[in-house]
């Protein structure tokens, strides 16, 4: 995104778009959803971010982030390990 984009002024007419109901709303442009459709279709499921899952240390994320790039990987890495080094300790 650039600088442009952000200075640009929307001309959609948001009030008409919330005025209008389901049946005001032209698809004669949008494919059929048949088969032939779900049979090409590709499920794609959004990436969910670790942080969202789990909270860690400032200094832990600073921590890895410093050794490089691939850091992400490297976390991963190091809880592979670590299920591997424990077991099933864990579950329960």
């Amino acid at each position: 995104m650039s600088v442009n984009d952000l200075n640009n002024t929307s001309r959609t007419d948001w009030a008409a778009l919330e005025a209008m109901t389901d049946e005001d709303i032209d698809y004669s442009d949008t494919p059929p959803l048949n088969d032939k459709f779900f049979e090409n279709a590709t499920l794609r499921i959004p990436a969910t971010r670790a942080s969202d899952l789990i909270q860690l240390d400032p200094e832990v994320i600073t921590w890895f982030r410093e050794q490089g790039t691939e850091y992400k990987t490297l976390i991963n890495s190091v809880l592979r390990r670590y299920i591997e080094n424990n077991g099933d300790r864990g579950a329960g």
